[in-house]
């Protein structure tokens, strides 16, 4: 029988990817993968709901027949029902199998369900989407005042002090973070964009008269990047590093930064990436 409640629904492969996926991006979503023979279910189901209800609206629930849905049951890797998995952002964040008792899955909740920082945070998002940076920045600030870790709050803070040339307070705040795939990239940002306000046409001039200057090529090429001009940027640092000078190190560090900026699947990552590890062995 059907659900009348809001914030419980049954859930196919069929409306899987709006119904879990995509709505995980808006509230958490929790998947409770059962089946109508399985007795651990029918203690663990009425629990989930009346939870759910409870929550109103702070995550919702999804029920999974795997009798109905054994190719989604499988792509999750649900190996004994019942499995609870919780969604946020589009992905499975965590998970339990069995019938836990009610303080046990509030537990679980408390766990998947964003904290009074991840509101705030949120908050700040939606201001530095409407153009609201004063705002949005205030707002990140005070997130990490309450926790100076918070991924999520140092990356957009650190990205607002990127695009407002603040660079060297970018990688501060970066630095008190967990080295992740975004971290890497923002520093590498940080550091490219230092060179944002310098006097493009004064350093190539330079370099015109002094072309084996290997540190005056590496200053062009930072101000290329910092204009988003990579392809040239690339050039002049792997001609840095082919001439195996002092100042190669310092080429192939910057080079790497412009990957990290660009994604592995950019074609000038490839290009670039090829080259550099032949110019290099």
């Amino acid at each position: 029988m059907e659900s009348t409640s809001p914030y419980i629904q049954d859930v196919s492969a069929a409306d899987f990817q709006q119904a879990v996926l995509q709505k995980s991006h808006d509230v958490p979503v929790v998947v409770d993968f059962w089946a109508e023979w399985c007795g651990p279910c029918r203690t663990l189901g009425p629990a989930l709901e009346k939870l759910a209800d409870e929550a109103a609206g702070a995550f919702v629930l999804a029920k999974v027949d795997v009798d109905s849905n054994q190719q989604l049951a499988a792509q999750f890797n649900v190996q004994g029902i019942p499995t609870v998995i919780g969604f946020r952002d589009g992905m499975p964040a965590d998970q339990f199998t069995g019938a836990l008792p009610e303080r046990a899955i509030k537990e679980w909740l408390e766990r998947l369900l964003p904290s009074e920082i991840d509101l705030v945070v949120d908050q700040a998002r939606d201001a530095a989407i409407a153009g609201n940076l004063d705002t949005a920045e205030r707002l990140f600030r005070a997130a990490l005042e309450e926790q100076s870790d918070h991924q999520e709050a140092g990356t957009g803070l650190a990205a607002l002090l990127i695009a407002s040339s603040r660079q060297d307070e970018a990688l501060i705040v970066l630095g008190k973070l967990a080295a992740t795939d975004e971290v890497e990239r923002l520093q590498s940002a940080a550091r490219l964009s230092a060179s944002r306000d310098t006097d493009l046409n004064e350093l190539t001039a330079k370099l015109a008269g002094a072309p084996d200057d290997e540190r005056l090529r590496i200053e062009v090429a930072m101000a290329l990047a910092a204009r988003a001009e990579y392809e040239p940027a690339l050039d002049h640092l792997l001609s840095v590093v082919k001439a195996r000078g002092a100042s190669k190190e310092d080429a192939r560090t910057a080079m790497l930064d412009i990957f990290e900026v660009l994604g592995d699947g950019h074609p000038l990552t490839t290009t670039y990436r090829r080259q550099l590890a032949s110019a290099l062995f």
